[in-house]
């Protein structure tokens, strides 16, 4: 069962997070990872992609309420916490508070709301003047439940200081790790282009680790390059290069020659 799911235990306690529409297969999957070792699933209810949501899953869900709640009783067979992500609405900001409190009556401990609708995906900027209402109905019908904040969060530190703001109980960063891959350092810094490329390195070990557990696609992986191959001399030429490459190897070859001529150029400035 693992796949794609596989986790080391210095991540625990891990919590799985998972998208779908069967009630039945939740029920078989939450049972299935209490025994893999999870602590807790995570029901995906908010990603706004058009072969996930115009299927009927992932935001998709916001528009088939009565399947949401069935999925998330099922997914509490196996005995772990369940919590819930999704987003205001499918196509109205003002769909909310029907929704929200639709999905806070279903027992959860912790709703993660990405403040946007499916329909205004990343376009808006997020609807942050709308959390001290939503912490009233949380409030009003199930205050035990968890409150959870994600939307044009770019880093650690700027969460914090919304969560202090607003008094959620905690914050999610999406994109901002698209921007920054330091985004949860807790003392902000800049970084060099070598500690940016070792973490791509990093990321090229552990595609080659997982994918010796499973076998794995490298195609998708030159989308991240852009998170660690810029700003700095030379990214974009470097990373016009890394998109076309075919293997780990070929760009492992590629940042080292890289490597080679950022040494020897620092060494002509230095004579």
């Amino acid at each position: 069962m693992r796949g794609r799911l596989t986790f080391t235990e210095d991540e625990q306690p891990i919590v799985a997070h998972i998208w779908g529409d069967k009630p039945e297969y939740f029920r078989q999957m939450s049972i299935g990872m209490a025994k893999e070792g999870f602590k807790g699933i995570d029901i995906n209810m908010g990603c706004p992609v058009a072969n996930v949501a115009e299927n009927g899953k992932g935001s998709g869900l916001i528009c088939r309420p009565e399947i949401a709640a069935d999925i998330i009783q099922a997914a509490k067979a196996g005995g772990l916490p369940v919590s819930v992500k999704t987003r205001l609405g499918f196509s109205a900001v003002d769909e909310w508070r029907d929704w929200l409190t639709h999905i806070l009556k279903q027992d959860i401990v912790n709703l993660s709301i990405h403040l946007r609708t499916r329909e205004e995906m990343s376009k808006v900027d997020a609807h942050w003047e709308l959390i001290p209402e939503i912490k009233k109905l949380r409030d009003e019908v199930a205050p035990d439940t968890l409150l959870t904040i994600n939307g044009d969060i770019p880093d650690r530190q700027t969460g914090l200081q919304l969560a202090e703001q607003y008094g959620v109980d905690g914050i999610m960063i999406g994109r901002g790790i698209f921007h920054n891959p330091f985004a949860f350092e807790k003392e902000p810094k800049d970084h060099r282009s070598r500690e940016l490329l070792d973490l791509l390195r990093l990321h090229l070990d552990l595609h080659d680790q997982y994918s010796a557990l499973e076998p794995r696609s490298f195609s998708p992986l030159p989308r991240f390059f852009k998170i660690y191959v810029r700003g700095f001399r030379g990214a974009s030429e470097l990373r016009n290069t890394l998109m076309n490459t075919k293997s780990t190897s070929e760009v492992r070859a590629l940042l080292d020659e890289f490597a080679n001529k950022e040494h020897d150029g620092a060494e002509e400035r230095g004579k």
